[in-house]
């Protein structure tokens, strides 16, 4: 069981540890750690801050949340009355308190999640925060912390909440060029977006002892696999065992941790800045034409259970079905290079219309004995680790690379967990925000979470008329969400999951056409709609230059969170 920090106006606490009754006053002073069994209490951000910082030095940025809605959602309450609720329970604007501040006398800027705010999902208010917070170490030149504590992204706004993961990413990368520390503190429990995103692909990862990590959550993983858990399961010492952190520091040991590492950058930092690596900075542009209402998104969504049924119909074609019949000359690679050759992601060199490329998408297979050999095209670690490799050579060579996404999300194994599944997807992400080539992303069935986004950071997102992208699946939100476990259909039409509803969002920019009746039907038709969809995106950006390529696609993923904060006086 997880501990709890008490209330304040408490006089005793009971540890949720060993359950030993506890005078307040003693635990708070013993940083909320129980003195008998070592149990680290949950803490706010407020009091996260109190522990950290050196005093008086913290200084809040002059952003402050806005109210976002993005797309209507409701379920048993509509969205804004929770967020309402928490405001009011929590004393918080959001679910991340971020600012400037020095530890052990080393300035830096710092982002602190509390779980308390609607489990610390990050949402697009949420990601603006981090990233502005980001952005403020780069302009300072000093370092970046995290300190995480979130179930993952917010499903009530729908697969805008996903785009978070890409937009702090980029911002995570943007120091990393700069040659600027970023260091993140894994607190109790950080799982989800937000775990494969920027709480593992920071320079320094650091678990507070009891924390728990990982990309999917323990029950999940059981009604996955129906298998029995280890013991210690993702927690930070199993992580430790498993190279997934750099230590694993106890709560009273965890400021002088930090003061040492921000000693070293400081000492080591470069003198002048690096050329041309500022972020683009929230921009005042709309979304792209398709996202207006323009030719991309016309016509209704129609139903988004039957679109839901769609994209999962065992029919639809592959991706090795599209190498048939959009591609010409496929020669498949295998291997992540570090031993595995995961089945449910293939990828290798082709041609499209005579000028080679590459092609890195997910398998699913038609039949049942297909579907299992393939993991049902959930990607493990040594899936997106292969990709990653596969567009990194695309670079190196200078050849363009198409995705095509089809998986109802990554693998929630205990294996892939062990192996790292989170920082697996939150490298791909981070290296598709730097990588020098033109990427067009398709989402051709099901785009699932963060499994999905693996592939589709791009310069165009394509999607098929009846495919989908969610930041959940319609029934996991019903479960959620829903005290009728038979709300999937209602929580599809919620989530805004379909081709329409995203164009109109800005994160497609096109609706693929199928055949009249589904790609499934007729799926030589639906590869050839494919190859000259394919062809109108990919041509006009073999002319750009990488740097603009690599400047436009962070602004694209820049934008889903300006909309979610009002900037204070400066």
């Amino acid at each position: 069981m997880t501990a709890t920090a008490p209330r304040e106006g408490q006089l005793w606490s009971r540890c949720a540890g060993c359950a030993t009754l506890l005078y307040r006053k003693r635990l708070h002073r013993n940083l909320d750690v129980c003195p008998e069994c070592g149990t680290h209490a949950r803490l706010g951000a407020p009091d996260r801050l109190r522990q950290l910082v050196d005093p008086g030095s913290f200084a809040a940025l002059p952003d402050r949340p806005a109210e976002v809605d993005p797309i209507g959602f409701v379920d048993v309450l509509p969205y804004p009355h929770r967020l309402t609720a928490a405001r009011a329970g929590t004393g918080l604007g959001e679910a991340v308190v971020c600012g400037t501040a020095a530890v052990g006398g080393h300035p830096c800027a710092l982002a602190v999640m509390d779980f308390r705010f609607l489990g610390g999902s990050l949402g697009c208010a949420v990601g603006e925060l981090i990233t502005r917070a980001a952005e403020r170490a780069l302009a300072d030149r000093v370092p970046l912390v995290l300190v995480t504590a979130s179930g993952g992204a917010r499903m009530q706004e729908g697969v805008l909440s996903l785009m978070q993961m890409a937009t702090v990413s980029q911002a995570v990368a943007a120091l990393r060029e700069a040659g600027l520390l970023t260091v993140s503190v894994l607190t109790d429990p950080t799982y989800g977006g937000v775990a494969a995103s920027f709480a593992t692909n920071t320079d320094v990862v650091i678990a507070e002892s009891g924390a728990r990590m990982g990309f999917a959550g323990p029950r999940v993983i059981r009604q996955v696999t129906g298998r029995a858990l280890p013991d210690g399961f993702q927690t930070a010492d199993f992580l430790l065992r498993h190279g997934q952190v750099d230590m694993v520091v106890p709560r009273r040991a965890l400021r002088g941790r930090l003061t040492a590492l921000l000693a070293a950058a400081r000492a080591a930092r470069r003198p002048d800045p690096a050329p041309d690596v500022r972020p683009p900075g929230p921009t005042t542009a709309g979304p792209p034409a398709s996202a207006t209402g323009g030719p991309a998104a016309e016509g209704p969504a129609g139903d988004a259970w039957a679109t839901v049924r769609a994209a999962r119909h065992p029919g639809r074609p592959t991706t090795l079905d599209y190498l048939e019949s959009a591609f010409d000359d496929f020669v498949e690679l295998h291997g992540d290079r570090l031993g595995g050759d995961c089945p449910a992601v293939v990828g290798g060199l082709a041609r499209l219309a005579g000028r080679p490329v590459m092609v890195v998408g997910h398998q699913k297979g038609h039949t049942t004995a297909e579907l299992v050999a393939r993991n049902f095209g959930m990607a493990s670690p040594a899936g997106h680790r292969k990709a990653l490799r596969l567009m990194r050579l695309a670079a190196r060579l200078g050849l363009p690379v198409v995705t095509l996404v089809d998986t109802p999300g990554a693998d929630p194994g205990v294996d892939a967990e062990q192996q790292g599944q989170a920082a697996a997807i939150a490298e791909n992400i981070l290296a598709l925000t730097m990588l020098p080539t033109p990427v067009v992303a398709v989402i051709t069935g099901e785009g699932g979470s963060g499994g999905a986004l693996a592939l589709a950071v791009a310069d165009r997102v394509l999607m098929l008329r009846h495919a989908v992208y969610s930041v959940i699946s319609p029934e996991g939100c019903a479960a959620i969400l829903w005290p009728d476990r038979g709300a999937a259909p209602q929580a599809a039409r919620a989530l805004r999951l379909t081709a329409p509803d995203l164009c109109r969002l800005g994160v497609a920019d096109e609706v693929v056409p199928e055949p009249e009746t589904g790609a499934q039907d007729d799926p030589e038709a639906a590869g050839r709609l494919l190859r000259a969809a394919l062809l109108a995106n990919l041509t006009p950006l073999l002319e750009v230059p990488p740097a603009t390529l690599v400047r436009r696609r962070r602004q694209r993923f820049r934008r889903f969170g300006a909309a979610g904060v009002r900037a204070g006086a400066r």
